[in-house]
């Protein structure tokens, strides 16, 4: 089989389950990772940093091609010369190919220098060291990547002497410009394929001061070649490791699938749908070599399933898979906290209970919710921020991914029980630091009043918590500067300070008195709507009427006439189903391969992928205009639906 080569990204692959080399690149087999997708570059930051570091190293040689011999063949010819820069260097050696991002050879030393879109606020490779391991957790996947890279070349080119290099983002430094970032416009060519154009009016003043900083990473390498790796009870040399990996995938033989962490969110795992379909999915596959399940067994909720299980991999070496096999001596944390409704470990019991018994019914503390809700006072004010930390700052003087806040909502819930979306804000003019406007939008949405204010989980404190920040750092001139930050305070918990006005978080409530089985291991607010409409019969009632967007119903600033919920084999349709695609340039499979869904991404991956894109891609006025309507709808609906879990609970609690 042509090409059979082991690169640095099935190496990278093969480092988190090794079964995935037998997976990968088969059509027949559900993949649903993200890694070469455009949105998913876009969103990380990948583009620009990649470009950007080639401007620090200027002079050198694009080798564009994919194609590997040709790719080989214009490197090796490069590397006849005295001194070189390559960029996308081709190395190879007996079954192993990499693509270095930058190469510098100077005589018989050469650089292999890996960039990555990662911060650091460091300078030297101590950082990547652990205390009780050789490395760190976080950048564990980094040096091995570049250590592999740094093998190849060394066995490469035996007569050179190869240090490895990792480029990463310096978060000390500060753009020297306004404007840089939208020097690096993102390209999409009629192939699909995505690109980087760089300005041709880069400056010296623009590269005066470097976002990125280059740190050796020599000694951390030798560390991962030094350590023993385990694998199916044999122990394995780093070079003994890959060369299995390479024979494997190479000869297209499976490993022996050894079930970790990494499982939780296995990209090879296909719905009941897809494989009624014909596709096959590595993840059953794995399951029925690892443990003998038979179909029937994926019935079962397992342990991947358990919100907050960070004792997974502790389970697995204990034999339990299955939420069955989990007694409470399985779970963390003491049973009893002095929080107020479950602890931590009485909501994972409670999970596990519901799922053993095939209990379907809802769990909530009503007491508790009650003598919270006796506290709120009305009106009742929802809000949720859309933001983005863009890698290359807009402006002079801001850092690497500062935080920018672009797009809010407002509902209101008065006492009478009208609701009402209020207001909004967006600002996705390119180039332009919206935040201090964004907190001026938003006081005075919510001064006119003393009503309780909510968000969902800490995200929009965590913001305003940011802005604080930099409107106290500003230099400009900031005439109402003193205001917007009493208005913060006021509203916030700020270095533990907590304000008279400081919002609830819905989340924790969620977390503490609420639980449906439909949500499984899921507190999204995203996992949360549907769970609600489908065991709430009081807003089924309500919502199932065209009321929203209506004169004599609820107002609201982006729809008309719209009916909520949509029933479909008995099961109320999620509500984020109904709206228009946000992206209707890009296909619905390569937005979903996002996973926008995840607690880690807050639920506003789309919106930071929609700004990102009006940012830093050239899109024509239509397609610009069609996802900045489908913005404010998308945050529209976020606001809502804590309108609709506040509905809901206000309902159950008379029950």
């Amino acid at each position: 089989m042509k090409n059979r080569y082991l690169t640095k990204s099935l190496f990278k692959l093969a480092m988190e389950c090794p079964t995935k080399l037998f997976y990968t690149g088969k059509e027949e087999y559900v993949n649903k990772s993200y890694e070469d997708s455009f949105l998913h570059s876009l969103a990380e930051g990948g583009f620009q940093v990649g470009e950007l570091a080639k401007l620090y190293y200027p002079g050198g040689y694009d080798i564009t091609t994919l194609d590997y011999d040709r790719a080989l063949e214009e490197t090796n010819k490069l590397l006849q010369e005295e001194n070189c820069i390559i960029y996308e260097a081709a190395i190879k050696y007996n079954d192993f190919f990499v693509r270095v991002d930058i190469l510098v050879k100077e005589g018989n030393h050469i650089k292999l220098i890996e960039v990555k879109a990662k911060s650091t606020s460091e300078t030297t490779q101590e950082q990547f060291i652990g205390k009780r391991v050789p490395l760190t957790s976080d950048w564990k996947p980094y040096i091995e990547d570049i250590a592999f890279q740094n093998y190849v070349a060394e066995k490469a080119f035996p007569t050179y002497k190869t240090v490895p290099y990792l480029m990463l983002v310096n978060k000390n430094a500060s753009a020297p410009t306004d404007g840089l970032n939208q020097k690096f416009k993102i390209v999409r060519g009629q192939d699909g394929q995505s690109s980087v154009h760089v300005s041709d009016n880069i400056t010296e003043a623009d590269l005066s001061e470097k976002l990125l900083i280059t740190i050796k990473v020599d000694r951390v390498c030798e560390s991962v070649y030094k350590q023993t790796y385990n694998y199916m009870n044999k122990k394995l040399t780093f070079e003994e490791l890959i060369r299995e990996f390479a024979y494997h995938y190479k000869e297209d033989i499976r490993m022996n699938p050894i079930i970790t962490n990494n499982y939780k969110s296995y990209e090879f795992k296909a719905t009941k749908e897809e494989m009624k379909a014909g596709k096959k999915s590595g993840f059953h596959e794995s399951f029925k070599i690892a443990f003998g399940w038979k179909d029937h067994d994926f019935e079962d909720d397992t342990i991947f399933d358990l919100w907050n299980n960070r004792l997974i991999d502790r389970q697995l070496e204990q034999g339990k898979i299955k939420l069955q096999d989990l007694t409470l001596d399985d779970l963390p944390m003491k049973y009893k906290d002095n929080e107020g409704g479950l602890s931590t470990r009485e909501r994972q019991w409670l999970q596990i209970e519901k799922s053993v018994n095939k209990d379907r019914d809802y769990w909530l503390d009503k007491e508790s919710l009650r003598r919270e809700m006796d506290q709120w006072i009305y009106p009742l004010h929802f809000i949720d921020f859309e933001t983005a930390q863009p890698v290359i700052p807009f402006n002079k003087g801001r850092k690497p991914y500062e935080g920018i806040a672009f797009q809010f909502s407002h509902h209101v819930v008065y006492e009478n029980g009208e609701v009402e979306h209020k207001g909004e804000y967006l600002n996705i003019e390119t180039g332009v630091f919206p935040n201090y406007e964004f907190v001026r939008a938003l006081k005075n949405e919510l001064d006119k009043d003393d009503g309780t204010i909510f968000m969902y989980s800490n995200h929009e404190n965590s913001y305003l918590n940011k802005i604080y920040q930099q409107l106290e750092t500003e230099k400009e001139q900031i005439e109402d500067r003193d205001e917007l930050l009493s208005f913060i305070k006021s509203i916030t918990k700020y270095e533990g300070e907590e304000g008279p006005r400081m919002m609830v978080d819905m989340l924790e409530l969620v977390k503490r008195y609420y639980y449906d089985p439909m949500m499984r291991g899921s507190n999204s607010i995203k996992a949360v709507l549907p769970a609600i409409l489908n065991s709430s019969e009081y807003i089924q009632n309500k919502y199932s009427k065209p009321i929203y967007g209506t004169d004599n119903g609820i107002k609201s600033l982006n729809f008309k006439d719209w009916t909520w919920v949509k029933k479909e084999d008995g099961k109320v349709l999620d509500p984020y189903s109904l709206l228009p695609r946000i992206f209707p340039d890009i296909s619905k499979e390569e937005f979903e391969l996002l996973g926008f869904n995840s607690d880690e991404l807050k639920d506003g991956g789309a919106a930071m992928i929609a700004y990102e894109r009006l940012q830093f891609e050239d899109i024509p006025n239509e397609i610009r205009n069609n996802i900045a309507e489908g913005l404010l709808k998308y945050c529209e609906l976020d606001t809502l639906a804590m309108v609709i879990i506040y509905e809901a609970w206000k309902d159950m609690i008379k029950l």
